[in-house]
């Protein structure tokens, strides 16, 4: 199999930008996803459909096509004994922590601490990439087809997304 169609597994490197050129990631080691599961952002996926191991191809994002636009009611301060004694910026956490008092934010979100103070800490639920247009360089290196497991479970267990969401903000996003 050398074209991409749905269903199939994909093995991709890539260079992540922002729209103005400047590098968020960098994939060098092939990794395989699933077209036609939920490995992939729609928008990439539908890029990468009928082309052939070796293209290489650009795929713009917008926000709505990538992690949305920036929610500013995802921001939210809570009180600093709630958190370790080692909270810093860039720590992340799976939704807020217990005796939280802001009760109308999102529990499951995964939650960037943005200022540290000495009464309270801001934590915001934006994915880190929400509300900025990225651009992605792809190279297709090769296509296989799909086991039924990969079907079955809609993933090769490399979600392109899953990743992205839950990588920590001083670490490479794949």
């Amino acid at each position: 199999m050398e074209e991409v169609q749905t269903p199939c597994v994909v093995s991709l490197t890539w260079r992540l930008e922002d729209a103005q050129s400047e590098l968020i990631d960098t994939l060098d080691t092939p990794t395989e996803f699933l077209v036609g599961g939920e490995d992939l952002l729609p928008k990439v996926e539908q890029a990468l459909l009928g082309q052939l191991t070796g293209a290489e191809i650009g795929v713009a994002l917008e926000p709505t096509d990538a992690f949305g636009e920036y929610d500013a009611d995802l921001v939210c301060f809570e009180a600093r004994s709630l958190f370790p004694a080692e909270v810093d910026v860039g720590m992340r956490f799976e939704g807020l922590p217990p005796g939280a008092q802001s009760e109308d934010m999102p529990m499951e979100a995964i939650y960037t601490v943005t200022e540290v103070y000495p009464e309270h800490v801001v934590l915001d639920g934006n994915h880190p990439l929400a509300g900025i247009g990225l651009r992605l360089h792809l190279k297709v290196c090769g296509v296989r087809e799909a086991t039924e497991e990969e079907l079955e479970a809609k993933s090769v267990g490399g979600s392109f997304v899953q990743v992205l969401e839950g990588a920590p903000a001083d670490e490479p996003l794949h």
